[in-house]
């Protein structure tokens, strides 16, 4: 659970709406902001800089509605929400509501407004590869994940030499192991991560086949997915040392929420 700063009512003027008036005209936009934080340290030391200064928040919030015109407040919503967890490194999530008190739509009414809630997320990522330069490709790989917007590499295993798995005969893989911080839902995850191995000149023509590079979402937080595209956790994690060993390197506690079982245990029960 974390801690909550909040903004209540912070009025800014801005030129946002469908109609063509209101991007001429410009209209009053109504904000409340949530900050969830870890508040803990501030309240101990009481310095200024081991929190979130709300002053300059709410500065931030004011200039970006001015500086960048939208047509719904869903945009804008969601623009705001992401521009903050960039900008604080403190903010773990945002709570955004915008009040719209001169939504023009010819009826009477006090305010249309937009409420969302957004997160940092953690995913594990699994990476591997047998086609030529292993190495190279698992560090575009993670280069490559690091660049995604909204997204921030923040530990990386040692790569392992590993036999191949599913009996498809084919040279030995190089595997590793990341956690990444990410604004992305698991589906747009998913898309950057196949956007990457086309870079890769990945090709899918045999199951369990040879790739030049594989990127597998592995666990995201503690969701458990399960869909025609993506399933998670992943369905296998737990018979794939290539994958439990890296996993473990950096992230032994981390429990799997459908087994209840840490990484290490996986591992352990099945090294046997």
């Amino acid at each position: 659970m974390y801690d909550e700063i909040k903004i209540t009512d912070l009025e800014v003027f801005a030129n946002h709406g469908v109609f063509p008036e209101e991007n001429t005209l410009g209209q009053k936009f109504v904000f409340t902001i949530k900050l969830y934080t870890d508040t803990r340290r501030a309240g101990k030391t009481d310095e200024l800089e081991d929190s979130i200064n709300y002053g300059d928040v709410a500065s931030f919030i004011t200039k970006f509605t001015k500086s960048h015109t939208v047509k719904l407040l869903e945009a804008a919503a969601e623009q705001i929400a992401e521009a903050m967890l960039l900008q604080y490194e403190m903010v773990k999530g945002v709570s955004v509501e915008i009040k719209k008190p001169w939504a023009p739509i010819g009826l009477p009414l006090r305010e249309a407004s937009v409420k969302i809630e957004r997160f940092w997320h953690n995913a594990y990522i699994a990476i591997g590869s047998n086609m030529g330069d292993k190495q190279a490709y698992l560090d575009f790989g993670v280069k490559s994940i690091g660049e995604i917007d909204g997204c921030k590499v923040n530990k990386v295993s040692e790569y392992i030499k590993t036999e191949p798995y599913g009996g498809v005969e084919q040279d030995d893989f190089l595997n590793g192991a990341l956690i990444v911080d990410t604004l992305l839902s698991p589906k747009e995850l998913l898309g950057e991560l196949q956007r990457i191995e086309f870079e890769a000149h990945r090709e899918r023509r045999v199951r369990w086949g040879p790739r030049t590079l594989d990127l597998d979402i592995i666990m995201y937080d503690d969701y458990i997915v399960e869909d025609e595209s993506l399933i998670i956790p992943h369905i296998e994690m737990h018979k794939r040392d290539f994958v439990l060993e890296p996993l473990a390197e950096i992230s032994p506690y981390l429990r799997h929420p459908a087994l209840n079982k840490t990484v290490m245990q996986l591992l352990e029960e099945l090294k046997g």
